[in-house]
C-alpha cells in the first residue's frame, strides 16, 4: 500500500506508515490513507439540519480552492463552538481521504487561535502536509523556524518521514545524525523510517546495521521494525537468517497476539512457497519487478495479516495485481494463507479460482499440499481444515496424492 518510493509508497498510500506498536503512533497520523470524498455538494448548498455539523460542511468543499478557513470561521461566527478534539478528527479523516490541502488549512486555523493547547504530533502532522502540499523545502523551513521547545522527537521524526518518502537518503542520513547528537531521545519511529529509507532504496545492509544500531541505544523494536529486518533478510534470500529473526521475535518480551500471528503466517509463506537459500532467481531478469519488491509486497501482506487489518491487505494485493506483471506461485500463496488466517473464506476462494484461471504455470494441487501440510506444522489445525474443505468444495482433494492438477 504513500511517497514515491517502492516500500514507502505502500505503506502510506496503501497501508499507513511504518512505525510505532499497536497503540496511536505518530507515522500513522502522519499519512492516513484511503479514497477521496465522493461529496456531491457545493460550499453553499443548502444544509439539511440533520448533516448541519463542522465535519459535514468541511467535507462538501470538494475543490482544494475552496477554503476550509473560511468553513470554520463561518461556524464559530455563528456563534457555535470547536474543539481541539473535533478539529484533529476532521483533519485525520481529510487525510485518509488525501485531502491535503483542506487538512492543512485545519492545521493552520488550530495555531492561529488561542486557547488551543497544541501538541507535539500537532507540530509533526503539520510539517507532513507542508511537505505534500508545498513541498520538502517549505516543510523544512517551517521546522527551522520552531521555537527549541518544539523541535522533539516528534517534529524531527516528521521532517525525517518526509526525506525517507523521497529518497533523500544523504539528507535523511544527516538530520538522523543531528538528531542522536541532540538531546531528543530517539523513538523507534525513527529508526523505522530509516529502515524503510535503505529497503525502499537497495541499500539492505543498511537495514540490519539500522537494528544494530537501536539494540545498542535499547530502543525495543516494534512489529514493523521486524518486518522490515525480515523482508530485507528474504530479499537476499538469507532464509536461515529470517528464520533467527523470527526465533529472536519469540524471545522479545512484548509478545502479543499480533505477532504470533506474524510469526506463523511468516513460517508458513517460508516452507509453503519453498523459500529457501538455494532458490537464486525466483523471478525473472528481465521482469521490471525485482526480486525485493516480490518479497516486499509478501511481507506487507504478512504484516497486515498479524495486524488483522483486512482493508490494507485488500488495497496492497489490488496494487499488487495493477503491476501487471505475470503472478507467481509464491504471490498467490501469501494472499491465500493470509485470507485463510483472517477467516476470509469468500476471499481465499476468490483467490483459488484467479490462481486456477490465470496463466501461471505452477498452479497445482501438489502446492495447495504443501500449503495444507505448513498450516499443520505451524500449529493451526482449524486453518488447515479451511483451506481442505474449500479446496473439496472446488473438487480438488488435497488429502489424495493419486488427484493431482
Amino acid at each position: 500500500m504513500a511517497a514515491s518510493t517502492f516500500f514507502v509508497a505502500l505503506l502510506r498510500r496503501k497501508c499507513g506508515r511504518l512505525g510505532g506498536s499497536q497503540a496511536p503512533a505518530l507515522s500513522r497520523l502522519l499519512s492516513a490513507g484511503g479514497s477521496p470524498s465522493r461529496a456531491s455538494c457545493s460550499e453553499d448548498s443548502p444544509v439539511e439540519p440533520q448533516s448541519d455539523d463542522l465535519k459535514s460542511r468541511v467535507f462538501r468543499l470538494r475543490l482544494p480552492k475552496r477554503s476550509a478557513t473560511n468553513a470554520l470561521q463561518r461556524w464559530v461566527d455563528e456563534g457555535r463552538e470547536v474543539s481541539l478534539s473535533d478539529l484533529r478528527n476532521i483533519s485525520k479523516e481529510l487525510r485518509r481521504a488525501q485531502r491535503y490541502k483542506h487538512a492543512l488549512e485545519i492545521s493552520e486555523w488550530m495555531v492561529t487561535q488561542r486557547g488551543f493547547d497544541l501538541s507535539d504530533n500537532d507540530y509533526a502532522i503539520r510539517i507532513d502536509l507542508i511537505s505534500k502540499v508545498f513541498g520538502i523545502t517549505s516543510a523544512e523551513e517551517f521546522f527551522n523556524g520552531l521555537p527549541s521547545t518544539a523541535k522533539t522527537c516528534a517534529t524531527y521524526t516528521a521532517l525525517l518521514h518526509s526525506y525517507a518518502s523521497s529518497k533523500m537518503t544523504e539528507q535523511a542520513e544527516e538530520l538522523f545524525e543531528k538528531i542522536k547528537e541532540s538531546s531528543v531521545s530517539l523513538s523507534i519511529l525513527a529508526y523505522n523510517e530509516m529502515m524503510t529509507l535503505y529497503m525502499s532504496t537497495g541499500q539492505l545492509d543498511k537495514v540490519t546495521s539500522v537494528v544494530e544500531e537501536l539494540k545498542c541505544q535499547k530502543v525495543s523494536p516494534d512489529l514493523f521494525t521486524y518486518n522490515l529486518w525480515i523482508s530485507s533478510s528474504a530479499a537476499t534470500m538469507d532464509i536461515d537468517g529470517v528464520r533467527r529473526i523470527l526465533e529472536e521475535m519469540g524471545h522479545d518480551p512484548n509478545l502479543n497476539e499480533c505477532w504470533i500471528t506474524y510469526m506463523k503466517l511468516a513460517d508458513v509463506y517460508i516452507t509453503a512457497t519453498h523459500l529457501v537459500n538455494s532458490c537464486s532467481s525466483l523471478v525473472e531478469a528481465e521482469k521490471k519487478i525485482t526480486q525485493r519488491e516480490w518479497i516486499t509486497y509478501d511481507f506487507l501482506i504478512i504484516l497486515y495479516t498479524g495486524l488483522g487489518n483486512i482493508e490494507r491487505i485488500n488495497d496492497i494485493w489490488k496494487s499488487f495485481k495493477l503491476t501487471k506483471q505475470k503472478m507467481t506461485r509464491r504471490s498467490y500463496v501469501c494472499i491465500l494463507s493470509s485470507y485463510l488466517m483472517l477467516k476470509q473464506l469468500n476471499e481465499a476462494a476468490k483467490v483459488i479460482d484467479e490462481w486456477e484461471q490465470s496463466k501461471a504455470l505452477d498452479f497445482d494441487i501438489s502446492t495447495l499440499r504443501t500449503l495444507f501440510d505448513a498450516f499443520l506444522k505451524a500449529d493451526l489445525p482449524e486453518i488447515a481444515e479451511s483451506l481442505k474443505e474449500l479446496l473439496l468444495q472446488k473438487n480438488y482433494n488435497i488429502t489424495d496424492s493419486s488427484h493431482e492438477q
